[in-house]
């Protein structure tokens, strides 16, 4: 699907954000590992979630939605069924959470289709680790998919991991370290990226009834073993990445616009609120709503990507428009995304004349307070993240700018062009 994206002076309106990814994936895991019946309020719909129940269905939970907020999960508690292979489609994360629950497992076989992205994304910190626990691992070169997982003979002790590239590995871990029957230590090594997300998984561990010492810099974990999931009722708040796109497009034009379902979780992406504000945009955060008034001046900002690694691009995108030279850094793991989060964003970004700069773990955008151009088509790269990115750009374009395989938004935010739309912009979608 291509989009057609058309000058946009002024946004108005409320909308209600998607719900949060990454929660979502993380309560539906917990939930089949739970034996009995747990209910998720709110999950997320999009690509992402429904590989996972997707998964989960085949490792041998049962899903239904008893109304069109609320899934029913029947969990498989610790021991899954061994469906032979798992495609978990374009989603890194739910591929990563799984690999640790396939080492619950005889031999199971990780695939996917999309070879140009999720193909691409290496997981060989993470299969080092789970062959400390005593799984044997086979992959394509680099960690890469398709992978085999050889387990179900699992003993405890201390394992490391790398956190250097992704926190996602250090999450598969601790979801299944409560399962392996033998107390588990986990130090990670190489620093690790993405806090925030780890905070997320240990808040839906303990919301799931997991027992485990973490140490304050989150380097050292120690999970007794065996434990059991806890069937729970869980509620998922709004995705704070995906308002953090519309809240760029808010700031980057005339608008007053308000995002609600906003809370304060354990998301690091609500720095946008922050960055934003910094930036010169008029922002009030009363929970749940954001609300924010913009005028299209915005002053440059630097900011420590690692803080909020999926609101990056929205940033970036703000700051193609703001008076001044932006600096993002510490985002070298951006580069092992749904596609290189730094080079080809930028490569794509060039042909609307942005300047900028770039370095293995840093980026600087020169930004242009009077707009762009327009009028050329844009790649993005199989990656909802520059989807997003692309749109917020081209609404302060002079003339349309195309937007090639825009249908990748729906990963994280199916609704977003729909969103956009409802508050005034002006977006052709062509399949």
């Amino acid at each position: 699907m291509n989009a057609i994206v058309h000058p946009a002076s002024v946004l108005r309106g409320s909308i209600q954000p998607p719900s949060s990814k990454n929660y979502t994936t993380r309560y539906l895991l917990a939930s089949a590992l739970a034996e009995g019946t747990s209910r998720v309020r709110f999950p997320a719909r999009s690509d992402d979630a429904d590989a996972m129940m997707r998964c989960l269905e085949a490792l041998g939970a049962r899903l239904t939605w008893e109304n069109e907020t609320v899934l029913r999960i029947e969990g498989f508690g610790g021991r899954p069924r061994n469906p032979g292979r798992l495609d978990p489609g374009n989603a890194g994360a739910v591929a990563r959470l799984l690999m640790g629950i396939g080492a619950l497992l005889d031999r199971v076989e990780f695939v996917t289709q999309h070879s140009e992205s999720l193909g691409r994304r290496p997981h060989g910190d993470l299969l080092a680790a789970l062959e400390q626990l005593g799984a044997q691992c086979r992959s394509a070169e680099g960690g890469r998919l398709p992978i085999v997982i050889e387990g179900g003979r699992l003993h405890g002790g201390r394992v490391r991991v790398s956190g250097a590239n992704s926190s996602q590995f250090l999450s598969s871990l601790l979801f299944l370290a409560p399962l392996v029957g033998e107390p588990v230590e986990i130090e990670v090594v190489e620093g690790l990226k993405s806090k925030p997300l780890i905070e997320t998984t240990l808040a839906v561990l303990r919301q799931a009834g997991i027992v485990l010492e973490a140490s304050h810099d989150l380097m050292h974990f120690r999970v007794p073993s065996p434990q059991h999931y806890a069937p729970r009722n869980y509620e998922v708040n709004g995705d704070w990445p995906g308002a953090a796109a519309i809240l760029a497009a808010a700031a980057v034009t005339d608008s007053d616009v308000t995002v609600n379902r906003l809370f304060a979780d354990e998301q690091g992406e609500r720095a946008i609120v922050e960055v934003l504000r910094q930036m010169g945009a008029a922002v009030e955060w009363t929970e749940p709503q954001v609300h924010l008034r913009g005028n299209g001046r915005l002053a440059a900002v630097e900011f420590d990507g690692d803080r909020a690694t999926d609101a990056v691009l929205a940033m970036a995108a703000a700051a193609c428009l703001a008076h001044g030279r932006s600096r993002f850094y510490n985002v070298a793991n951006l580069r092992i995304k749904e596609s290189d989060r730094i080079s080809e964003p930028l490569a794509e970004l060039r042909k609307l004349g942005v300047e900028s700069r770039e370095w293995p773990d840093a980026f600087e955008i020169t930004g242009s307070p009077n707009g762009f151009e327009g009028g050329v088509e844009l790649d993005a790269h199989n990656d909802h993240r520059v989807v997003m990115l692309l749109t917020i750009v081209g609404l302060r374009c002079r003339r349309p700018i195309t937007i090639r395989h825009a249908h990748h938004v729906a990963k994280s935010y199916p609704a977003f062009f729909e969103d956009l739309k409802r508050l005034g912009a002006n977006i052709e979608l062509h399949a």
